[in-house]
């Protein structure tokens, strides 16, 4: 009753749901680690996606621990910082060592160096009247620079015209999330963390727009090969779990079907050409043969 109590009506219903939707974005990435448990291997994953989105979450905590009364937030962004934390301490125990120690260089340098240093700035350079509010901002600023990332998928499908690496669950699910947030935020009158989720709104939509647009369009073979960092697609959600979900770098089932077919004919092509080697070989000892009847 307490947690009510401290939230209108409806800011408390958009809250109950973001947390739920948001929780159900969290747990997006678990095939992919159960994946990475079962080979003992993180393949061609990335662990940059999830210390961003341990950052991001890291700071809004620390805002709505400052705000105060916002124990939604508080909830949604906890349980962000564990379920993040997981994911990037299975990442280093079956990363390869060159990657284990990218991973530790930037988890010390970001989240721990930055956040330390955004601490220490909040509370020995900013007056306690505006803390909650600077911070607010600076976690806007972040939350902005990663809605960048994406563009780069959009890019690509509006190039190749296919959407296999823009699930259209998981677009609608960010979009449906970024409009709880932005109306919990609306309701609490928190220009903070409403203002994110306009932008994660926009760029949900435009995705779900694409999807429809290219579902069923003849795609575009590129001869180069995709980039590497297109096996993780980064989706700025709401609020802290501005979460990145790897998917696979898996190519067009007709592609891989045409790959099959050749690689069945050159089998055939090397077959033949040992039958036609042994038969000139079989002639070469026997020329008789050649005038039996």
């Amino acid at each position: 009753m307490a947690i009510i109590s401290t939230h209108p009506p409806l800011a408390f219903a958009f809250g109950i749901l973001g947390n739920i939707i948001s929780i159900l974005v969290y747990l997006a990435p678990v095939p992919t680690f159960y994946r990475i448990y079962r080979k003992k291997s993180t393949e061609g994953f990335q662990s940059l996606p999830y210390l961003v989105a341990l950052f991001s979450s890291m700071l809004w905590l620390y805002y709505a621990m400052l705000k105060k009364d916002v124990f939604l937030l508080v909830t949604i962004n906890a349980f962000g910082c564990v379920i993040e934390t997981i994911y990037i301490i299975m990442y280093i125990i079956y990363a390869t060592k060159k990657n284990r120690v990218s991973t530790f260089k930037v988890l010390t340098s970001m989240n721990l160096g930055l956040f330390a240093f955004i601490i220490l700035f909040s509370h020995f350079l900013v007056k306690s009247s505006v803390r909650a509010q600077v911070l607010g901002w600076i976690c806007v600023a972040v939350s902005v620079c990663v809605f960048a990332a994406p563009l780069s998928i959009v890019a690509q499908v509006i190039k190749t015209r296919s959407v296999e690496f823009m699930p259209f669950n998981l677009s609608f699910f960010l979009t449906l999330s970024a409009i709880m947030w932005f109306a919990y935020g609306l309701s609490t009158k928190d220009t903070c963390v409403a203002l994110p989720n306009v932008l994660g709104f926009i760029l949900g939509l435009l995705q779900m727009v694409l999807y429809v647009i290219y579902r069923k369009a003849k795609k575009v073979i590129l001869e180069e090969k995709l980039p590497e960092h297109l096996k993780t697609i980064v989706v700025l959600s709401t609020l802290g779990n501005s979460e990145v979900y790897p998917f696979d770098n898996i190519e067009p089932e007709s592609k891989q079907e045409a790959k099959q077919q050749e690689q069945i004919d050159e089998d055939k092509k090397k077959n033949n050409d040992n039958n036609e080697k042994s038969m000139q070989a079989s002639n070469d000892f026997n020329p008789n043969n050649e005038n039996s009847v």
